[in-house]
């Protein structure tokens, strides 16, 4: 293999020979320049006399600790990234090589991709302190909506849409889980449109009493009724040639969805107790965690309205659905949260991100904010480890479908469609009878139990083709 004159140099500390020449040899092929110590006196004296752009070393050596490599690296050449490699070293130990400057620590036995990718990452980045910086530029990229981070492909793509809808007057429907950030897209909407210099209105559609929101959505007047002391502009008024986000839309009962129609279709309203219709000039988006279409069908809202709201929709993807932008989320926490708490908590390891990869977020973005924050809050050192995230406490409670599917029973709290769940299982069910039976419908019919009548029944409501 032909390498560059400027290929990357590398010093390699290990006193299991074994070891060193497994390293060297993977490393080597990866282009790099590889020098190979057998023990820490002698990494320190080739400390002295070279210059690397990466140490990788052992905690565990036979003279001096891969601990005192660290530290005299750091005197010689602070800007060199240090990894730490070990199969015994404890938290403790871990902590104490963070705390002296170490870029990463990796248990062994490792990965080698993952050892390739860490080594890679930290001679790109040089250092923790140009990390910092390279991350932070990063963010700016990825920040193109105010607070909105993320750079993966769907993401992208509702990035493009907002750009395009904001240039609009048309009504927009914002759909998605839970904590996916809803109300961050509406106000990049608000804030890319000719209306950022106007109000942007929040109202919480599952928030108000029911017999107050009438009053709270278009005003009352003085004497309108019992505590109506002064007259009060509503949320529409207030909002005037702004725009209106009316959030979990789908709560709002039906009595006042009527009331809601004739604001969204004429931007015309008349307030509690008022004689004369208000005109206002304004943008209208909602947002709903609920399947809108299904509660048109089961009679919970109402058609009209929701095709006046529906003009463009966006869904938004939960946060296990855009895992590629998990890294650069997690870190837009991190400084978040270490530059409000006074911390010098920096970045966060590839072993932590590894483990939050692994989890499923029901509580998409905003549990993942909150766990960082807690991990900022109790992390002794500058850099979010494993153990930090005391991910355990966040075990999530799941009945696992048909295909694979995951059914999150803590969903619950937030409010399901039974129908949907079912109606959901039933179609897997279904699917995987006609597989099973090579697409003959009276096997597969036989598979589930039913009769033929009735399995052709359901396929249609189902809307399977087969």
């Amino acid at each position: 293999m032909t390498h560059s004159p400027d290929r990357k140099k590398i010093l390699i500390c290990d006193d299991e020979e074994s070891m060193l020449e497994v390293l060297e040899f993977m490393l080597s092929r990866e282009g790099y320049a590889v020098t190979c110590a057998e023990s820490g006196l002698s990494a320190v004296s080739l400390l002295e006399k070279n210059n690397y752009d990466l140490i990788l070393t052992d905690i565990r050596l036979g003279d001096i600790t891969g601990i005192e490599v660290l530290r005299a690296s750091k005197k010689s050449s602070p800007d060199t990234p240090v990894i730490m490699i070990s199969a015994y070293a404890t938290t403790e130990t871990a902590v104490t090589a963070m705390n002296d400057g170490a870029y990463d620590f990796v248990p062994k036995p490792f990965d080698n991709k993952e050892l390739l990718q860490t080594v890679q990452n930290a001679i790109h980045l040089k250092s923790v302190e140009r990390e910092k910086t390279i991350l932070g530029d990063e963010l700016k990229k990825t920040l193109h909506f105010g607070r909105i981070v993320g750079n993966s492909p769907k993401m992208k793509k509702i990035f493009e849409m907002v750009v395009q809808v904001a240039k609009t007057k048309t009504n927009v429907l914002i759909t998605g889980e839970s904590g996916t950030g809803k109300e961050l897209i509406a106000r990049s909407i608000h804030d890319l449109s000719d209306r950022k210099d106007f109000p942007f209105v929040v109202v919480n559609c599952g928030g108000i009493p029911e017999t107050l929101m009438e009053s709270e959505f278009f005003g009352h007047k003085k004497g309108a009724f019992t505590g109506a002391s002064t007259d009060k502009k509503g949320f529409f008024e207030v909002a005037h040639k702004g725009t209106i986000f009316l959030d979990e839309i789908g709560e709002l009962p039906m009595g006042l969805q009527v009331k809601l129609l004739r604001a969204v279709q004429q931007r015309v309203f008349m307030a509690v107790g008022g004689t004369a219709d208000i005109s206002v000039d304004i943008r209208i988006i909602s947002a709903t965690n609920k399947n809108l279409e299904k509660e048109v069908i089961n009679g919970n809202f109402r058609e009209d309205l929701f095709y006046r709201l529906n003009v463009i929709e966006l869904r938004l993807p939960a946060l296990r659905e855009r895992k590629d932008d998990l890294r650069v989320l997690a870190q837009h926490f991190v400084e978040k949260y270490s530059k409000e708490m006074g911390k010098d908590v920096v970045k966060i390891s590839s072993y932590a991100i590894d483990l939050l990869s692994n989890y499923d977020f029901p509580g998409n973005i905003r549990e993942l904010e909150n766990l960082i924050e807690r991990s900022v809050a109790l992390s002794t050192t500058n850099i979010i480890l494993p153990e930090s995230l005391s991910i355990s406490t966040h075990k999530r409670r799941w009945i696992e479908g048909v295909s694979g599917k995951r059914f999150d029973l803590d969903d619950v709290s937030h409010g399901v469609s039974l129908d949907d769940i079912l109606e959901d299982i039933e179609r897997a069910y279904f699917k995987k009878a006609l597989e099973c039976s090579n697409g003959h419908k009276k096997e597969a019919a036989r598979l589930l139990g039913l009769t033929f009548r009735s399995f052709r029944y359901k396929l249609g409501k189902l809307g399977i083709d087969n």
